[in-house]
């Protein structure tokens, strides 16, 4: 049976399509179903073996980037997503969907001490829309399996992954929860650590700021015709985050 992908639409999401698309050339059923319906009823996500929440600007990125989208989350949504997440279901948040995981709560779970980490504005101050390298740090990350290092495109302006204090920062790391770096010199945006991707304690949530949907064939690559491979059928390097969503199903 071929898993059920859930892409959340909201307004302002715009990279929703390129995501189910990857989603079923990987061999998932995808269906976009837009807050409003599944504000309305949450046990639709009992239909479905993934979650993901897409790139783009959810409401207009208005108060901070995911944020209006991450309260209704919060507010209407927790007790359905916990369900989901104890299932053993697995949830991936790309770019907006990173910061929409995190300022939720879904990601990284708010203690005593308030919100454990966020993504913040670029250190530049200004949206960067560029090509970066990356690697993955441990193996405790479903979507992660087997990936060793990726090129992808990045396109924020608010990524920069900060922890509440050195200590939170550490135990992440401890725990094996910061699983995508950004090589030192491409880090685009002043990430603590270089982080570029996080975890949560199962492995089975994700969030990330580069977009792998937008490399999953070989001729997205910014110098394809330069390379070894050049095979226009071949697939680019976003290509197996999603093939590792479905097989953890098959």
């Amino acid at each position: 049976m071929k898993p059920n992908v859930l892409i959340l639409r909201a307004p302002g999401v715009n990279c929703n399509n390129e995501t189910a698309y990857a989603f079923e050339q990987a061999g998932a059923v995808a269906e976009q179903i837009h807050i409003n319906r599944l504000l309305e009823q949450p046990r639709l996500l009992d239909q479905f073996q993934v979650l993901c929440f897409p790139g783009g600007f959810s409401y207009g990125d208005d108060i901070a980037a995911g944020r209006i989208l991450a309260n209704q989350i919060r507010h209407h949504l927790n007790g359905a997503i916990a369900d989901f997440i104890a299932a053993d279901k697995l949830i991936l948040g790309v770019c907006n969907g990173f910061q929409i995981l995190i300022k939720s709560g879904i990601l990284l779970a708010d203690d005593a001490a308030g919100v454990p980490a966020t993504l913040d504005w670029n250190e530049s101050g200004i949206f960067h829309d560029n090509w970066v390298r990356l690697h993955v740090a441990g193996d405790k990350c479903v979507f992660l399996q087997g990936i060793t290092s990726m090129y992808l495109p990045v396109a924020h302006a608010e990524g920069r992954f900060i922890t509440r204090d050195a200590a939170t920062f550490d135990t992440l790391e401890t725990n094996g929860q910061l699983v995508l770096r950004y090589e030192p010199a491409d880090n685009p945006n002043g990430a603590e650590g270089n982080v570029a991707g996080v975890c949560d304690v199962t492995g089975r949530v994700f969030g990330l700021m580069p977009h792998p949907e937008r490399h999953i064939v070989t001729t997205q690559h910014p110098h394809w015709t330069r390379l070894d491979n050049r095979d226009p059928d071949s697939r680019g390097d976003g290509f197996a985050v999603f093939q590792n969503a479905v097989g953890y199903w098959l």
